[in-house]
């Protein structure tokens, strides 16, 4: 559900809990209200018209923040994978490929071949470095914790760094994972296999999550550096 107060657009999630909270999130300060289930929708609109000078502070302080320069994707770039930074060097080549050389990514790509074919290119990099990744990480979070998805899979989502169906105990996993340290993926295979026993974001879903991962908290914190949110 979505409300409008004054310019700001809110998105309005109902759940499980006691008390109504709002953030705003990066990268450019989406408005979210979190409120009991049976908050009547007014209340929340009030509620929202009360913090509304924080919520402009919050969202002017995101239009503020320098943004980064859009990658090109040509040789002598730095290139993000696992937290660690490689230089890229961008080889012709008529068969598209990639290899990892020491602190050097090398790509492979035809020639002329424009920034966009390039960068769905790196997203399919990113993509397979995940998947050997979370192929080693999955039955190591499910052992711990006892629980196990029927099935994972990954895609390019832009708000999300995964997300979990339910019912067919499918978890799904944003390639861009790749960029960020490994403890980032695990905790976001973490968040969404707890999922699987609790749906909403409340006490018993955090305190599932602190048991396993004490300090996910920090792990949250280094995962919402990179122009996104937490996993939800």
């Amino acid at each position: 559900m979505q409300i409008q107060v004054a310019e700001v657009a809110i998105e309005v999630q109902k759940k499980k809990i006691k008390n109504m909270h709002l953030y705003v999130k990066p990268p450019c300060g989406r408005v979210v209200i979190s409120a009991p289930m049976r908050v009547p929708n007014k209340t929340i609109e009030s509620f929202a018209r009360q913090n509304l000078p924080w919520v402009r502070r919050q969202i002017e302080k995101f239009r503020k923040q320098p943004q980064p320069a859009k990658r090109q994707f040509v040789s002598g770039e730095k290139i993000y994978l696992w937290g660690a930074a490689y230089g890229l060097v961008v080889i012709e080549s008529a068969k598209p490929a990639y290899k990892i050389m020491g602190d050097k990514i090398l790509l492979y790509l035809p020639k002329k071949s424009s920034v966009e074919w390039r960068e769905k290119f790196m997203r399919e990099v990113y993509r397979a470095e995940l998947i050997k990744k979370t192929e080693m990480l999955m039955p190591k979070w499910e052992a711990i914790t006892g629980l196990k998805a029927n099935a994972w899979r990954t895609k390019y989502m832009k708000t999300r760094w995964g997300t979990c169906n339910i019912v067919a105990k499918r978890i799904w996993l944003n390639v861009q994972l790749a960029e960020k340290p490994t403890v980032c993926l695990e905790y976001v295979i973490l968040h969404e296999l707890t999922h699987l026993v609790e749906k909403y974001h409340n006490k018993r879903f955090y305190g599932l999550v602190a048991k396993f991962m004490p300090n996910w908290r920090e792990v949250r914190a280094r995962l919402n550096n990179l122009r996104m949110e937490a996993a939800e």
